[in-house]
C-alpha cells in the first residue's frame, strides 16, 4: 500500500483528556460513536455524530474516550442487495485493542493506551534464520493445561506457556519457534453453541487486534483488556529471552459473522457489508473459505486492516511471524482470482516491519483455483501439502498396498524430490526454504494415529463422522486402533520414527505438531476442532502418555540435534548444475549397490532403497557432508556404501530401527566406502561422511 494511503490511523487514539475514533465505511449514511458507562454496557454516557471525509473515513471525538473506556458504533445506510445496515445494533470497532461483553451478548471495544510505557525492557527478537528453524505448532490452552509442574492458576494460559517449565521443555526438545493456533479473540460458531460444543482451535475471529481474553489468567482478565494484553506481551518477551520465536496462526480470510442467514452481526457486516465482504452480482456472499463469508481483498480497506493488524502484533506485541490461514483468499483480487502479485501480498513483502518477520502461507482455499502451492511470491514460505502426502504415502500408503495387493508402491524418485526440497514445486530463486515441510498439523491425524487408523473416527464431533478428511494416507499396520500385538506395535513405532526422521532430514523448514514427539493420540479423530478436553490437551504425566513415549521423545530430540549439527541437511538454495552455489548442498544419489542412480532406478515403482550423499557449500558454517540411507521394504537388505571423491569413511549417527538413539560418541559404528552394510526392514540410517 502507498505511504500516502488515506486509510491511516483507523481505530481509537485515546488520550487522558479524551480521544478520537476513525472508522471506515464507504457506504454508510451516518455513523455515531457511543461511549458506555463501565458498569453498565447498555448505557451510553456520550453519543457523538461522526463526520465523513472524501475517502469514506468517519471521525468522532469524545472527552470520555480515554484509556479503559468502553465504546461502540451505530451505523446506518442504504438497503438493498449487499447492504446490511441496522442502526439498532451496537457494533464493534474492527480496530478495537480490547473487548468487553454486554449482558445481551453484544461486544464493546475497549480503548487502550500505549503498551510500552518504558517500565520494562524487552528482550531482543531471536531472528532465527529459516534454515535453522524448527517450528513447533501448539495450542496455548492445550499445551500447558495438564502440566502439574506449572501452578494451577497459570495452566492453559499465556503465562503458562511462558512458565519456566514450558520454556525448559521447548528448549530441551530443541525447537526454535512456537507457532500458536489462533490467539486473535474469537467466538464459537452458532451451530456449535447449539450443540453444546465450542470452537477449540479458534479459527473464527471476532477481533483482529485483541488477544483472546480466555487464554489469559484469571488475574489478568480481572485487570481488564490491558492486563490481558500485557500478559500476552510478557509471554512473547519471556520466550524471546529464551531464544524462542513466536509465530501466530492468523485468520484474516473470514470473520466470526458467518453467513447472512446463519451468523450474528458483530462488526463488519453492520459497518459496511458491501465493502468488507465478497459478494456476487445478487448481493450473496461468495464463500471461498467454507466458513460462511470471505473478506474482499479486491477492496483496499480489508487489505489495510490486515496490514495494520499484522504490524500491531509484530511491532507492539513483538511476535516474529505469521502463518496465514487459507492464504489463497488473501491473494484474490477484483475478479476473485488468485494473483501472486496481489497488492496485499506485495505490501507484506515491502513493509519495513512485516518484511522482517516470517511469512508462512497456507497456500489454498476452497474457491475456484484454490490450490496454489508453489505460486506465492519469493519471501513467503508455504505449507507444502505435496510433501505431506508424498512422505505419508511412501512410508504408510505404499506399505499398505504392498501388504494387501502385493503391488509395488510409488517408488523412490518422487520421495527423493521432496526430500531434497521440492524443486519441482518452488521456483529456483525461492529455493528449498520456500517449503514448510510437515507430516501432521492440528487438522488431521496425529503422528501416532497415522500409524494406527485407516479410517477417521470423528463420531464425537456430532456430525455423524462426515467431517474431516477421508484421504489421510495412513496405515493401521493390520489392526484398527489400539492393539496388544507386539509385532504391530513395533511396526507402528518404527513408522513413526521413519516419518520423524524424514521430516527432520528433509531440505526446507520442518514443522512438528505438539505431542507428536511423544506419540500423542486423539483416538482416531482427525478433526478435533470442537474438543476442549483431554482428547486435545497434551499429557504430561508418564502414566497418561504411551509406554513408548520416553524413547520417542529421546529420538525426536536426537533428530532435531542432528539437523542442527549438520548443515548439509538444511541448504538455503538449490544447487545449480555445474556451478558452485553458496548455501546449496551438492547432492549425489546412489542405489543399494553403491552405483549412481539411473533413470530406470528413479522411475521404477519397485525401487525402494536409496543412498543420498549431501555436501554443504559453506557460507557461515564449517563444511559438512552426510549420507542418508533409506530402505522402505519389510525385508532386510544390504547396501554397498558409495565411494565418492573426498570421502574416507562413514560414522553412524542414527538408525531408525533402534527404539532409543544410541550414544554414538562413546563407540560410534564406522564403515568404509565399498563396505557392505546390513539394513533392517523399513529403516533409515544417517551417517556423517568423513573426509579422506
Amino acid at each position: 500500500m502507498p505511504a500516502a494511503d488515506p486509510l491511516t490511523d483507523l481505530g481509537v487514539l485515546a488520550r487522558p483528556d479524551g480521544g478520537t475514533l476513525r472508522l471506515w465505511s464507504e457506504n454508510a449514511t451516518s455513523v455515531e460513536l457511543l461511549v458506555f458507562d463501565p458498569a453498565d454496557l447498555d448505557w451510553a454516557v456520550d453519543r457523538v455524530e461522526a463526520v465523513r471525509d472524501e475517502h469514506g473515513v468517519w471521525e468522532a471525538s469524545s472527552p470520555l474516550l480515554v484509556p479503559g473506556s468502553r465504546y461502540g458504533v451505530s451505523v446506518d445506510g442504504p438497503t438493498g442487495p449487499g447492504h446490511a445496515f441496522n442502526p439498532v445494533y451496537t457494533l464493534l470497532d474492527p480496530y478495537a485493542r480490547g473487548l468487553a461483553r454486554a449482558d445481551d451478548g453484544s461486544w464493546r471495544g475497549v480503548a487502550l493506551g500505549a503498551l510500552d510505557d518504558g517500565s520494562w525492557q524487552r528482550a531482543p527478537k531471536p531472528d532465527t534464520p529459516l534454515d535453522r528453524s524448527v517450528v513447533y505448532e501448539a495450542h496455548v490452552r492445550g499445551f500447558s493445561r495438564l502440566n502439574h509442574e506449572i501452578p494451577k492458576r497459570l495452566r492453559g494460559t499465556y503465562a503458562g506457556l511462558a512458565h519456566d517449565a514450558s520454556i525448559d521443555y521447548l528448549k530441551d526438545l530443541g525447537v526454535t519457534a512456537v507457532e500458536l493456533l489462533p490467539v486473535h479473540a474469537f467466538v464459537s460458531e452458532e451451530r456449535l453453541l447449539k450443540q453444546g460444543k465450542v470452537n477449540y482451535w479458534g479459527y473464527n475471529t471476532l477481533a483482529f487486534f485483541t488477544p483472546h481474553p480466555q487464554y489469559a489468567t484469571a488475574e489478568a482478565q480481572k485487570a481488564g483488556p490491558d492486563g490481558v494484553r500485557r500478559e500476552f506481551a510478557g509471554m512473547v518477551d519471556r520466550l524471546h529471552a529464551a531464544g524462542l520465536e513466536v509465530i501466530l496462526d492468523v485468520v484474516y480470510n473470514h470473520t466470526a459473522e458467518e453467513g447472512l442467514s446463519s451468523g450474528k452481526t458483530y462488526s463488519f457486516r453492520g459497518i459496511d457489508n458491501a465493502g468488507y465482504y465478497r459478494h456476487d452480482a445478487h448481493g450473496r456472499y461468495v464463500d471461498t473459505t467454507g466458513c460462511g463469508n470471505t473478506l474482499d481483498f479486491g477492496n483496499e480497506a480489508p487489505s489495510r486492516l490486515v496490514l495494520d493488524s499484522m504490524r500491531y502484533w509484530a511491532d507492539e506485541l513483538g511476535v516474529d511471524g505469521f502463518r496465514l490461514d487459507l492464504a489463497a483468499t488473501l491473494g484474490r483480487g477484483d475478479h476473485g482470482e488468485f494473483e501472486a502479485g496481489h497488492p496485499l501480498l506485495a505490501a507484506m513483502l515491502a513493509d519495513p516491519v512485516l518484511s522482517k518477520t516470517k511469512l508462512i502461507a497456507e497456500p489454498w482455499d476452497v474457491g475456484p483455483g484454490g490450490w496454489q502451492t508453489g505460486n506465492f511470491p519469493a519471501g513467503f514460505t508455504e505449507w507444502n501439502d505435496r510433501y505431506r502426502d508424498r512422505m505419508r504415502d511412501f512410508w504408510l500408503g505404499d506399505l499398505r498396498r504392498e501388504r494387501k495387493t502385493g503391488e509395488d508402491g510409488s517408488g523412490i524418485g518422487r520421495f527423493a524430490t521432496r526430500l531434497a526440497g521440492s524443486s519441482n514445486t518452488f521456483a529456483a530463486e525461492r529455493g528449498p526454504l520456500a517449503s514448510l515441510n510437515f507430516i501432521t498439523a492440528h487438522d488431521g491425524f496425529t503422528l501416532a494415529d497415522l500409524t494406527a487408523y485407516d479410517r477417521k473416527h470423528n463420531e464425537g464431533n456430532g456430525e455423524s463422522n462426515r467431517d474431516g478428511s477421508d484421504n489421510n494416507n495412513s496405515y493401521n499396520h493390520g489392526v484398527e486402533g489400539e492393539s496388544a500385538d507386539a509385532v504391530v506395535r513395533a511396526a507402528r513405532r518404527r513408522s513413526i520414527r521413519n516419518l520423524l526422521g524424514t521430516l527432520l532430514f528433509s531440505s526446507g523448514v520442518p514443522m512438528l505438531t505438539a505431542g507428536d514427539e511423544f506419540g500423542r493420540s486423539q483416538r482416531g479423530n482427525n478433526n478435533a476442532y470442537c474438543h476442549d478436553s483431554r482428547l486435545t490437551w497434551l499429557a504430561w504425566d508418564a502414566e497418561e502418555r504411551p509406554r513408548f513415549a520416553p524413547e520417542l521423545l529421546a529420538t525426536t530430540k536426537h533428530l532435531i540435534r542432528l539437523r542442527k549439527e549438520n548443515p548439509a541437511l538444511r541448504p538455503v538454495r538449490y544447487k545449480t548444475f555445474g556451478e558452485r552455489t553458496p548455501g546449496a548442498s551438492n547432492m549425489d544419489w546412489y542405489s543399494a549397490d553403491g552405483d549412481t542412480m539411473t533413470i530406470d532406478d528413479w522411475n521404477s515403482p519397485a525401487e525402494r532403497t536409496l543412498q543420498f550423499l549431501a555436501a554443504s557449500t559453506p557460507m557461515t558454517e564449517p563444511f559438512n557432508r552426510i549420507l542418508l540411507v533409506v530402505h522402505a521394504r519389510e525385508t532386510e537388505t544390504e547396501v554397498v556404501l558409495p565411494a565418492h571423491e573426498g570421502v574416507g569413511g562413514y560414522t553412524l549417527l542414527w538408525d531408525s530401527g533402534d527404539e532409543m538413539p544410541d550414544d554414538v560418541s562413546a563407540a560410534p559404528e564406522r564403515a568404509l566406502p565399498g563396505d557392505r552394510v546390513a539394513i533392517g526392514p523399513c529403516t533409515m540410517r544417517l551417517y556423517r561422511a568423513e573426509d579422506a
